[in-house]
């Protein structure tokens, strides 16, 4: 079973993609505390992580290149999302690919089977 990570402030964002994630046969596990991000992917080790740009105390971009700039989790495969287009930065930070918000949950599904 594939792992997938959301690191997310919006709760209900998080809780529709939980579910979501869930019923097509994903574990999916989130972070609250964006502090500990480096740690969780060590632990947990997600297949794939859906990062947001956008989260009240932290720019996903940055969290993007210091994963990135951390050898042992550098390979780990990102989406990141928003609801402004920022594919071409979010790229350059590093990440595999980007998902423009509002998506479908087919949107989602086939992103993530791309990439894992």
């Amino acid at each position: 079973m594939a792992k997938v990570m959301i690191v997310d402030d919006d709760r209900n964002m998080v809780s529709l993609l939980k579910i979501l994630l869930e019923m097509d046969g994903f574990e999916v596990v989130n972070i609250s505390q964006v502090v500990e991000f480096i740690d969780k992917v060590r632990t947990e080790e997600p297949d794939i992580v859906l990062l947001d740009v956008f989260m009240s105390n932290i720019d996903g971009k940055e969290l993007m290149v210091e994963l990135r700039n951390t050898e042992d989790v550098q390979a780990t495969k990102v989406v990141m999302t928003s609801g402004m287009d920022l594919e071409e930065q979010c790229k350059k930070a590093g990440a595999d690919d980007f998902l423009l918000k509002p998506y479908t949950p087919e949107q989602l599904m086939n992103i993530i089977q791309k990439n894992i």
